[in-house]
């Protein structure tokens, strides 16, 4: 079995290990974040949590979070 490295921010200078990736489209002033891919893409970010908590948009741009949030449930 083939082991993939983790892969890094995007973020210039940051060395963090990826967990959030970053898709847009301009015709729909419009970012998502999506749990991280299973495998880069070249059209799309890969941003650290750190990144993605201060993510913010161009003015008239919405941010879309689509990542799904795991709860505990006790059974």
């Amino acid at each position: 079995m083939a082991y993939a490295s983790a892969r890094q921010c995007s973020r210039t200078g940051c060395s963090e290990a990826a967990a959030v990736t970053l898709t847009y489209e301009y015709a729909r002033a419009q970012v998502w974040l999506d749990a991280l891919a299973d495998e880069r893409d070249p059209h799309a970010y890969d941003l650290c949590d750190r990144h993605a908590a201060r993510l913010t948009a161009p003015r008239g741009w919405q941010v879309r979070d689509r990542r799904v949030t795991q709860l505990a449930i006790a059974v």
